[in-house]
């Protein structure tokens, strides 16, 4: 029984409103991303070309870039990272900080990090990189030039260099 002189409810048989659950949010959907498509370090952002584009013409950019697809031309990406996926076809001159190839690459690449050609992959053509990875099983046909990543901006001399001197110890 209730009386005036306790504190608490001031009506004896009022009920308390029931607790209403939150209101769920929409879901939200997001493509799924390939799982050899890793993500760029300086970034975080990754553009996708898919198995079903054909690309002919230039694609310059800043950010990295994933292709699937077919792709004709050149592609610049300075300071970003270029990754041929599987299915990939690409028939180009490249350049960018780093190139890792799973599918088939035609034409010059320069990096200038490194090139990373993995045991599905196949390059055809002139490298020029400061690291290269050929996996066991991938395909290489052409040369490697091997530049050390000070000799970037290094101007050239009109001057024919000096072979390389090579010490053995034993």
């Amino acid at each position: 029984m209730w009386k005036p002189t306790q504190s608490g409810q001031s009506s004896p048989n009022a009920t308390p409103e029931p607790i209403r659950p939150a209101t769920p949010a929409a879901p939200t959907f997001e493509p799924a991303r390939p799982a050899a498509a890793p993500q760029s370090s300086s970034t975080g952002e990754q553009a996708t070309i898919g198995k079903g584009l054909f690309i002919k013409g230039e694609i310059t950019g800043s950010e990295s870039l994933y292709i699937d697809g077919k792709i004709e031309g050149t592609i610049n990406l300075p300071g970003n990272r270029l990754t041929v996926g599987r299915n990939g076809q690409v028939n180009a001159s490249i350049n960018a900080r780093e190139i890792v190839v799973l599918g088939k690459v035609k034409g010059n690449v320069a990096a200038t990090d490194r090139v990373d050609i993995r045991a599905e992959g196949a390059l055809t053509g002139d490298v020029s990189a400061a690291r290269i990875s050929i996996e066991d099983g991938a395909f290489f046909k052409g040369g490697i030039d091997i530049k050390k990543p000070d000799a970037k901006a290094a101007p050239t001399t009109a001057a024919t260099p000096e072979p390389a001197k090579a010490t053995v110890a034993v």
